[in-house]
């Protein structure tokens, strides 16, 4: 049952290592095609944050935004790969930061094709992030191993 549940988090985490390879393969010195798609969905998304609740949202190098993604799903996978539930919680803080700035149906028209695209591409994130608090769940549900003490000898 352990080979089964490693094997599952090594297919799990498939997603996120792919992705970080090919984003630190690309990266270059400005960030790579990343960086470049990236920074208009960044800035649509801070100035709707700044819409909606009247607060700045810093002004970031787009670079070190892709570098911190590839770190947190590089390092988060390969924690998670091994059941560290610090591994789970880098991948959720990525998904929970990443995917509604990433995946932003909500600025298209229902009846236009990016609508579709990104909505679908919207619910597969949530589907890891659900998977995520699954396995965070799941993981602080268990007993811990207790160290059996030894036996006291009786006295007669």
């Amino acid at each position: 049952m352990a080979f089964v549940s490693f094997l599952g988090r090594v297919l799990f985490v498939s997603v996120f290592i792919l992705s970080a390879w090919q984003e630190f393969s690309e990266f270059g010195v400005d960030g790579g095609p990343a960086a470049k798609s990236l920074r208009p969905k960044f800035d649509v998304f801070s100035r709707h944050v700044s819409a909606q609740t009247g607060l700045q949202v810093p002004d970031v190098e787009i670079k070190y935004l892709v570098a911190t993604a590839v770190a947190m799903k590089g390092l988060g996978s390969l924690l998670f790969i091994f059941g560290s539930s610090l591994g789970a919680y880098l991948l959720l803080l990525h998904q929970a930061i990443a995917t509604p700035i990433l995946y932003d149906f909500y600025n298209y028209d229902v009846d236009r094709k990016e609508f579709a695209l990104l909505f679908v591409k919207f619910t597969q994130s949530l589907a890891l992030l659900g998977a995520l608090l699954f396995f965070i769940g799941m993981k602080n549900s268990m007993p811990r191993r207790l160290r059996k003490k030894a036996p006291k000898s009786k006295t007669v």
